[in-house]
């Protein structure tokens, strides 16, 4: 398994992250939608980096230009609803992907404990394929886990990439025992920890309401 953390680096990155924790911008819901789905976009970028490349002879008016392009058939999966703009992202760069749908939400016992609940999944077969998660926000880990076996029911994937923009500590150590060896994590801030209510400190809120609206 294998993390890597692009908020380490000094790139542009870091200030769509900034601009998505900052509570004097977040309220404008089309800009932080439109910031999660940069951040995709740069997040397709740099993964596309690990896929298997080859050199194809491509026709132009004037002749063959040799390209090295992508081999991967690829998956991109997102948890509903915040991941829906990161997918766009996503998206926006492996336009040629296919597309899985997985719901997980939270069913709290009282006001401090919930259980993960799965309730809806639309995928594709993935087997032997680049599977992408994307969840903006990885708390405690166990939403992602929960869609990853759910997945896992559409066949066995060549690669996992699981891809964040904030991830909290314990969820990332969460997250190195409950995925396999052929899984690369992506994060753009890893946080401290988790209120206790479950929510990532500093983190940035509830992205699903601040991208959508807040729900009952």
């Amino acid at each position: 398994m294998k993390i890597v953390n692009l908020g380490e680096s000094n790139t542009v990155l870091n200030r769509f992250v900034a601009e998505l924790r900052d509570v004097n911008i977040q309220h404008d819901s089309l800009r932080f939608r439109r910031n999660i789905e940069r951040i995709g976009e740069i997040m397709a970028y740099e993964i596309s980096k690990d896929f298997a490349y080859s050199e194809k002879n491509i026709p132009t008016p004037l002749g063959i230009a040799p390209m090295n392009t992508p081999d991967n058939q690829v998956v991109i999966s997102t948890i509903l609803r915040a991941g829906l703009p990161f997918h766009h992202g996503f998206l926006s760069y492996l336009d040629n992907a296919e597309n899985a749908f997985v719901s997980a939400y939270r069913k709290y016992k009282d006001r401090l404990n919930f259980d993960i609940h799965i309730e809806y999944i639309a995928s594709p077969s993935i087997t032997g394929k680049t599977l992408i998660v994307t969840d903006p926000m990885l708390a405690t880990g166990s939403s992602m886990e929960l869609a990853y076996e759910a997945l896992l029911t559409k066949g066995a994937p060549a690669h996992v990439h699981v891809a964040s923009i904030i991830c909290s500590k314990p969820a990332l150590e969460y997250l190195k025992k409950k995925m396999p060896e052929n899984c690369t994590i992506w994060i753009a801030a890893l946080d401290e920890g988790l209120d206790d209510h479950s929510y990532i400190i500093p983190g940035l809120g509830d992205a699903g309401d601040l991208a959508y609206g807040a729900k009952l």
